[in-house]
């Protein structure tokens, strides 16, 4: 009988779904559903240690359908979380009593100061949360305070900040990375060289949404004007894929101890094996939540159990990573094929008959075959 149940950098997972950070995490009453409902964990939206200068406007997504209506793709320009500080910390205390065995995970996010981000840390984990995200990878609002993406495209100082923050951390970190860089594999590295117990990857893709062609306008506006956003939702998969893979690379050949948590279009169980059998240890979903509800988490348990069962797979250990083995170099693919072609003509030269005595009972057919031309 197959188990869902995984431990990752020492927590003990009921599951591997996760809440991403964002808005299905944006306060004590949510966090709260999304654990009655059976995630595994809740990543908490991001915070930092003064809110006074978030101010979010309306509308803040634009989202993108197929004819049929079908929302594959969502911009969002939200910012990190507006509430105070204060706040966050006695619900996150409430949280931890009226839960105790519930997985809460803090996204963190702070400007490039020692001190600030020692003081989040010390001050965040005194409430019991299991675990630190940092936010390295928010594309949008607050990069003139050099946060989010603005700090996790400098892999020097993303480093840097990722020591100040083990060494005050007690419990496991994870390192949020960008997707808005050229080598996502370079940010993981730096990340786990600094000491990150793992990594998360990705967050969104700034995009611009698309331009309505009557007011000529970019979406979403905002008095008639916007500003890049972050892109995710069903049609970013496949690039998140390809960064998931990139980091369970590095994970594998440099830091086989760490963990990596997966973030970008999934909305099933299958998509979530997809992302597994490249390399994840957990799945995070976000805007899957806002599509559907906190409750799309029992049919994704019952999809990703269902194909562990066909495989026979009794645990996420036992497949995750599998499919890493079948990448190559293009070069190694015009070989491999060359390869199959020389031996597909050899087999058809060796099944034609030369001499009487060669008929085969078991393979007349096949031997007709070969003599024969339509």
């Amino acid at each position: 009988m197959p188990t869902l149940q995984t431990t990752v950098n020492g927590i003990n997972l009921p599951n591997p779904f996760i809440i991403g950070s964002g808005p299905p995490g944006t306060n004590a009453n949510v966090v709260g559903k999304a654990l009655d409902e059976g995630w595994g964990a809740v990543i908490i939206k991001t915070i930092s240690l003064d809110s006074s200068k978030v101010i979010n406007v309306a509308p803040r997504y634009a989202r993108l359908r197929t004819a049929s209506k079908e929302v594959i793709g969502w911009q969002n320009i939200e910012l990190i979380s507006d509430r105070p500080f204060s706040v966050w910390l006695d619900e996150l205390k409430m949280l931890k009593d009226k839960y105790p065995d519930g997985i809460v995970i803090a996204s963190i996010m702070e400007e490039y100061n020692k001190d600030a981000w020692v003081e989040i840390v010390e001050r965040v984990q005194a409430t019991g949360v299991a675990g630190f995200e940092l936010n390295f990878s928010c594309p949008h609002g607050l990069p003139e305070r050099k946060m989010g993406a603005a700090m996790g495209q400098d892999s020097a100082i993303m480093a840097e900040v990722c020591g100040w923050v083990m060494k005050a951390a007690k419990v496991p970190v994870w390192a949020k990375l960008t997707p808005n860089v050229t080598s996502i594999a370079a940010g993981a590295d730096a990340a786990l060289k600094a000491g990150c117990d793992g990594v998360s990857a990705i967050n969104t893709i700034l995009c611009v949404m698309s331009v309505d062609l009557q007011t000529l306008r970019p979406e979403p506006t905002v008095e008639g004007y916007t500003v890049p956003g972050g892109y995710s939702c069903t049609a970013v998969k496949p690039i998140a894929l390809r960064m998931v893979k990139d980091c369970a690379e590095v994970i594998r050949d440099r830091y086989p101890n760490r963990s990596l948590s997966a973030i970008g279009g999934i909305e099933s169980g299958d998509d979530a094996a997809q992302f597994i059998l490249l390399g994840a240890d957990t799945v995070q979903v976000c805007t899957g939540v806002m599509k559907m509800g906190y409750e799309c988490v029992k049919p994704m348990k019952d999809q990703l159990l269902s194909f562990m069962t066909r495989h026979k797979f009794e645990t996420i250990d036992q497949f995750k990573g599998y499919s890493l083995q079948y990448f190559t170099t293009h070069a190694d693919l015009v070989h491999r094929q060359a390869e199959a072609k020389s031996k597909a003509k050899a087999a058809a030269a060796k099944a034609k008959v030369a001499k009487d005595g060669e008929w085969k009972g078991d393979e007349f057919v096949k031997q007709t075959e070969s003599l024969a031309r339509d």
